[in-house]
């Protein structure tokens, strides 16, 4: 499709090869249209000083200020032996606090004669501290000379001053001229929103909003852009998925129901327990999806232990009574041999379908990993093929092209955020008809999140927790602070022992030769950078330390990724039987681990892992009769971002509630990560947190338009921003789920 000719110029031939290089290599703008969609982060008011007090350390930014002070210093050097060296030293100020500029060498005489006191500017440089004191090495800047109808005040209309996300290579300022070169074209913008949709809400023309976001004469303009902007980068978003579920619904699958008295029936017969309700009712969901004939696209979210692996596994068992096979995708050996370990477990003689002592309704139940022997693997290949095996469980190794299936009618993949698309998309290409699909996450995710990720998949969560499931107690241990708390920490580990407990105790890092190497990197640091920033405390290292030390004369074993595949099985089934009373471990247990009888974590620096990550490892305890303990150790001082971060954590166990503050911390390109390929480099204006109303309206609009016309004939500025919104690689995304 014809894309807009004026949006889709290259710079290069506006601005010049040179300028358009480095907008196309630290920017990542190649057009016209990429340029007027770099918004500024923020405007300062000609009349306002901004706050030098709240300068971040080590980035880039631009300030305006009024000079205070300069003073040239001439010294000598190895360059200049006669004193002849100079260091010109400006102070600038802002009301709030004072900044010092430094210029060395021949970079000195332009600045002493113009950084004059009372000389206002626009500085731009990186921040660093120098004898204690935060200074810009050789800042660039740009002279404000009140009055003054000069080139560089005219560029910039009215009284407020877009300060663009910026690079040391390219000021703020040259990208607000070289906006202002391409803000002509922004009349030739196509609106992509339906002119009722707009009308009704009120909401400003696509070229007036560009116009008015990177030339405002009033705060009311800001505004007025930034609701627009908004509205174009939701809709959009939501448009696309909402086509996805359109084709979604169109495709054939297989309905499966289960059979009256079959092994669903036998399975719920044997549960020693009653499903909770929130299990039962999810549990309805599934089922009338799988009964559709066209393929169940779902996402299962669900608190840390409310039981998700028992409704997949209902779920699982409803397709083989069906005629069909299910497979679980874990994105780990471990979790997948502990998803099989605890199947089986849970099934009985309902797993043991061809063997002496199955039952009546029996399945065969497989695991396929890696690094199984050539014998197993072959069995366990073979059994899935001829459909022996209803079920399988597995790692990346489902995924290859010698895994063929006899008749594959669902897919559960577990922990979804860890696997790519392809890995899904392959797996999904098993069937001969598409599978149905279950997605499985036990990291909590705000709705808005939701909506804009998983906007393709229908969602159902789990917040409920079963039944026997004991209360966690979580504590910061302050070990920099007060040491004699995390001495009394190992003195609650063993009394968890002698009461008859088991613990974990988890690291961030393994700790041996190949570990150093990455997690300290190449690049060396400054010795004060060095001391501030010690390595993250080892499996290895803090195992020893405790079988010597606090923990001394207890069963204590280590557990990382980087062991052989049947030692991590054998620690794990040591651990689960009792053996092995302490367990230090990495990550690796972070998901799925199922041991009631471990009730007390220790998480070493535990400043150094995210808060859904601390909620994950927090929910291995706890999963008994008996009350959990999760102790979090930091050497992070009280009043800082870590601490509070920890606080958090410690004071709720609701994950909801967590994953909002960590989406508030958090950059939410990190958040919404690969998973959403299109919308992290699309949501430029948007927030997930703080535009919830925007993004939940935006999905029911982009319902009606997409039912109304799925190939959107009727609006051709709205498929002309899907393209430019869905590269090919982003489309094949979509297309893949």
């Amino acid at each position: 499709m014809d894309l807009v000719p004026a949006l889709e110029e290259p710079l290069k031939n506006t601005l010049g090869a040179a300028t358009a290089k480095v907008m196309a290599e630290h920017l990542g703008l190649h057009t016209v249209g990429d340029l007027l969609h770099h918004y500024p982060r923020r405007y300062e008011e000609r009349g306002q000083l901004t706050h030098l007090a709240d300068l971040p350390m080590d980035e880039h930014v631009t300030v305006v200020a009024q000079v205070a002070d300069a003073r040239l210093h001439t010294f000598a050097s190895a360059k200049a032996p006669r004193g002849k060296g100079q260091r010109l030293e400006v102070t600038i100020t802002d009301g709030s606090g004072r900044l010092q500029l430094v210029f060395f060498g021949n970079g000195v005489h332009k600045p002493h004669k113009e950084l004059l006191p009372g000389t206002r500017a626009l500085f731009a440089g990186k921040v660093s501290v120098f004898n204690r004191r935060l200074q810009l090495a050789h800042p660039a800047y740009e002279l404000l000379r009140g009055e003054d109808v000069s080139e560089t005040v005219d560029s910039w209309a009215g009284a407020l001053i877009p300060i663009y996300p910026a690079t040391a290579k390219l000021e703020s300022w040259k990208i607000a001229k070289a906006v202002q070169t391409v803000l002509p074209s922004a009349q030739e913008a196509v609106d992509p929103l339906p002119d009722a949709l707009r009308a009704g809400r009120g909401l400003v023309p696509l070229p007036e909003a560009l116009l008015k976001i990177h030339r405002p004469h009033t705060k009311a303009d800001i505004e007025g852009a930034r609701d627009r902007l908004k509205w174009d980068e939701a809709f959009v978003l939501q448009v696309a998925l909402a086509r996805r579920r359109h084709t979604d619904a169109q495709l054939p699958a297989v309905a499966r129901r289960p059979t009256p008295d079959g092994l669903l029936t036998a399975f719920d017969a044997r549960l020693p327990f009653t499903l909770t309700e929130g299990q039962q009712k999810v549990s309805k969901e599934i089922f009338d999806d799988l009964a559709k004939e066209h393929p169940m696209h779902r996402l299962l979210q669900g608190e840390v232990g409310s039981g998700k692996t028992m409704v997949a596994l209902r779920a699982m068992l409803a397709v083989v009574d069906a005629g069909g096979q299910a497979a679980m995708l874990a994105p780990t050996e471990v979790l997948a041999q502990q998803h099989h370990r605890s199947v089986t477990e849970m099934m009985g003689e309902l797993a043991e379908g061809g063997m002496l002592g199955g039952a009546e309704h029996a399945t065969k139940v497989v695991l396929l990993t890696g690094s199984m022997g050539a014998a197993a693997r072959r069995q366990a290949l073979l059994d899935l093929v001829t459909g022996e095996a209803g079920i399988v469980i597995g790692t990346h190794a489902l995924i290859e092209d010698k895994v063929q299936f006899h008749d594959l009618g669902l897919v559960v993949v577990d922990e979804q955020h860890r696997f790519g698309v392809e890995q899904r998309d392959a797996l999904r290409g098993k069937g001969k008809q598409p599978p149905h699909l279950l997605v499985m996450t036990a990291t909590p995710i705000p709705r808005t999140v939701a909506m804009t990720v998983f906007g393709d998949l229908e969602t159902s969560v789990l917040d409920q927790l079963p039944a026997g499931r004991s209360p966690i107690a979580s504590h910061v241990v302050p070990a920099a602070d007060k040491p004699h708390f995390l001495a009394r920490a190992w003195e609650r580990v063993r009394e968890e022992v002698e009461n008859g407990h088991q613990a974990y105790v988890v690291c961030p890092r393994i700790g041996d030769d190949i570990d150093e190497q990455t997690s300290t990197g190449k690049s060396r640091k400054s010795p004060e950078d060095e001391a501030e920033k010690r390595p993250p405390l080892a499996v290895l290292d803090i195992a020893d330390q405790l079988t010597q030390g606090p923990l001394r004369g207890l069963q204590v074993e280590v557990l990382h990724g980087r062991m052989h595949p049947d030692d991590k099985d054998a620690v794990m089934r040591r651990f689960a039987a009792g053996e092995t009373k302490v367990l230090v471990a990495t990550t690796v247990i972070e998901v799925g681990v199922n041991v009631p009888n471990a009730t007390a974590m220790v998480i070493m620096d535990a400043d150094r892992f995210g808060v859904s990550q601390l909620h994950q490892l927090r929910g291995r305890v706890g999963r008994g009769s008996a009350p959990g303990l999760c102790l979090l150790v930091t050497e992070m001082p009280e009043a800082s971002a870590a601490r509070q971060r920890l606080g958090a954590v410690a004071s709720t166990l609701d994950g909801f509630e967590l994953s909002r503050i960590d989406l508030e911390q958090r950059r939410e390109g990190d958040v919404l990560g690969q998973a959403q390929s299109g919308a992290r480099t699309s949501l430029r204006m948007l927030t997930v947190i703080d535009d919830e109303e925007i993004i939940a309206e935006a999905r029911e609009e982009a319902a009606s338009v997409v039912a109304a016309d799925p190939d959107l004939e009727s609006f051709p500025g709205l498929r002309t921003a899907l393209d430019a919104l869905l590269d090919e690689e982003r489309e094949q995304y979509l297309e893949k789920g």
